[in-house]
């Protein structure tokens, strides 16, 4: 049976364009003793698959040109020679960006929907909101009456780290880039206020919304949005960094020159710490109970914006850096069977 898969054709430099992506049609492999063949129906595209794009050492092996790109996908069992997994089971997984996979037993894990559609796996009870999690929870402390900043607050991993700075009491201002998104995290989220950095002096909109300056800043663009954000770091201020997204498509030579923060670490005391969700791996049960039990009571709100087709891949993944989704960006590949 023959499939196709998105291969990275090429490296980018700086955006990712037509020539950075190709798709190839080639057999489906045929599963081996305690591996299972799943058939994709959604995968998720996020912004640090760009630095995978590229050859400069990371925390995470760069994508091999001529290979398929991979990420976290949801997929649906179609033969199993486990005895873990059933025919139709659907489970979650790192997996290549093809039709079908195949896959260790050992590799993925069994999705629970308990009445959520499978792409929630992704979003709301996926990596982003694990991130969130750790990120906000762990590093972030946020405790009652503390301000908290989120930068990309309608994203993703920005939805659920506010809300989850919300439910530990603190007053919570999104970074956004329009109104839409503005309304979304202050009218549905229930952040306390918004500031859109395209109307421009983002310094002086935090002045306003943030009088009593900033305990906690959830860091995922960086650039210019966080240069506003460290003069008014608090004392003994904790800064999660999630990501930098406003520096990820720089071209070749390009430096990303913004204010120095030291410092304003060292007269904040301030606690700055990046964070990869898989350090917190010994802690997953602890944030899956937390994220399903706000997802239950309908206190965790969220959003997906979703493309319906495998060739609809790059269209997504480049919507990310142009500020056109609100939540997670998933691709729908197939429907259930």
């Amino acid at each position: 049976m023959k499939q196709e898969q998105l291969i990275l054709k090429e490296r980018p430099n700086g955006l990712p364009d037509d020539n950075t992506f190709q798709y190839k049609e080639v057999d489906t492999p045929e599963p081996g003793q305690d591996e299972i063949l799943v058939k994709t129906l959604y995968l998720s595209v996020d912004p640090y698959m760009r630095g995978r794009m590229s050859d400069a050492p990371s925390y995470s092996a760069p994508f091999e040109v001529g290979k398929p790109l991979n990420g976290s996908t949801v997929s649906q069992v179609i033969r199993s020679n486990s005895d873990k997994f059933s025919e139709g089971d659907l489970v979650t997984a790192m997996l290549d960006f093809q039709e079908y996979n195949v896959a260790k037993a050992s590799d993925v894990r069994k999705v629970q929907t308990n009445g959520l559609k499978p792409s929630n796996a992704l979003s709301v009870l996926g990596m982003p909101a694990l991130t969130a999690y750790f990120g906000m929870m762990h590093i972030g402390e946020p405790k009652k009456d503390e301000t908290v900043v989120v930068s990309g607050a309608a994203g993703a991993v920005g939805q659920v780290a506010g809300q989850l700075a919300k439910s530990a009491g603190a007053r919570v201002v999104g970074i956004v880039g329009s109104e839409k998104k503005a309304k979304y995290i202050t009218e549905t989220l229930g952040y306390d206020a918004a500031v859109e950095y395209k109307k421009g002096n983002v310094s002086d909109q935090l002045k306003e919304t943030c009088p009593d300056g900033i305990d906690v800043y959830y860091e995922n663009v960086g650039g210019e949005i966080s240069e506003a954000v460290w003069p008014l770091l608090n004392v003994f201020a904790r800064i999660p960094v999630c990501g930098a997204i406003s520096s990820y498509n720089l071209k070749e030579g390009e430096k990303d020159i913004g204010l120095r923060i030291q410092p304003f670490l060292i007269n904040a005391r301030a606690k700055m710490q990046g964070l990869l969700v898989g350090d917190f791996a010994d802690s997953f049960d602890e944030a899956y109970d937390a994220l399903e039990k706000g997802v239950a009571n309908g206190e965790l709100k969220f959003e997906e914006t979703i493309y319906d087709g495998f060739h609809k891949t790059p269209d997504a993944f480049l919507g990310l850096f142009s500020g056109e989704n609100i939540g997670k960006q998933i691709v729908k590949v197939a429907e259930e069977e």
